[in-house]
Parts: C-alpha cells; structure tokens; sequence
C-alpha cells in the first residue's frame, strides 16, 4: 500500500484540501446563538402590585417520592426519639440503689394496695346481697356415708372421699 494515500484510497495532498474545504465552509457560516435566560428590563411599578408571572414547575422528584422522603425522615426522627428514651431508661436501671427502687416499688405497692381494698369493698357489697335467710321448699336428704378411696401407687398418690 502506498504510504501517501488515506484509508480510502484518497491521496494525502486531495484529502487535506478536502478538509481544508470543510473546515472553511464550515467557519463561513453565521453563529447561532441560542438564549439560555431572559431578563425583564422594564422598571417595576414604584408602587402598586405587580401582576403575576407564569413561573414553569421544573421539580425533577415526584411528588409521591417527596413524600416518601418526608416520611422516611419523621420515621427516623421518631427511632432517634425512642432509641434516646431507651438509652436514658437502660442507664437509670444501671445506678439502681435502695432508694431508686423504693422510688420506683413505692408507687405500684401504692397502687396494688388500692386495687386491693377497692376489691375488698366490692367483696363486702355482693356478700351483704346473699346474706339474707335462703328459704328452701322440699324434702332434704341428708347423707353421712363416707367411702375413702386410696390409691398409693406411682409418683403422685391421691385420696378420694366420696360422700353417699
């Protein structure tokens, strides 16, 4: 192959005129300029209220992901939150010492005391109810026969009385 020839087979000498060509026919033509921004130059009122400009919405994220994103943020301030309460928790329980456990028994003993004579009370109110003289009509037998069953075999022996 002949080292003065282009790939194409074009001479060197027919091939650097033919970009030469290009290249000026190319520089001959006019630059276009393209804006990019505009810039209102007229003097806004001195007073008064300027009317409104139509202002294009170019958010690039949907709303969808907006929200998402908001509530993945409120999600993790709320771990913060309790991961912080734990913490605090977790440490008051590592100085325990007498009077921070009375200080904690003190109000649930206070508090079961309660619920206990709140129970009594109701206990006292339904048996007063059945304290009255149960009047029975009808024959009474009355059965004194004793029979003692016993049986003492295995790990756990038991006894049954059965009244005839």
């Amino acid at each position: 192959m002949d080292p003065l020839r282009t790939q194409h087979g074009m001479p060197e000498s027919a091939a650097a005129a033919e970009a030469r060509r290009l290249i000026d026919s190319w520089a001959a033509q006019p630059v276009r300029h393209h804006p990019t921004s505009f810039r209102d130059d007229t003097e806004p009122p001195a007073f008064g209220t300027t009317p409104p400009v139509h202002q294009d919405d170019k958010r690039v994220v949907p709303a969808w992901a907006a929200g998402i994103a908001v509530a993945s943020i409120g999600v993790g301030a709320g771990s913060v939150g309790l991961g912080c309460c734990a913490w605090l928790v977790l440490k008051g329980l590592a100085s325990v010492t007498l009077t921070s456990v009375l200080m904690v028994t003190l109000p649930l003993a206070g508090f079961a005391m309660a619920v206990t004579a709140v129970g009594g009370v109701i206990t006292q109110i339904r048996s007063s109810t059945t304290r009255t003289k149960n009047v029975y009509e009808g024959p009474v037998t009355q059965n004194t026969q004793i029979t003692n069953t016993s049986v003492t075999r295995g790990m756990f022996p038991r006894t049954r009385n059965t009244v005839r």
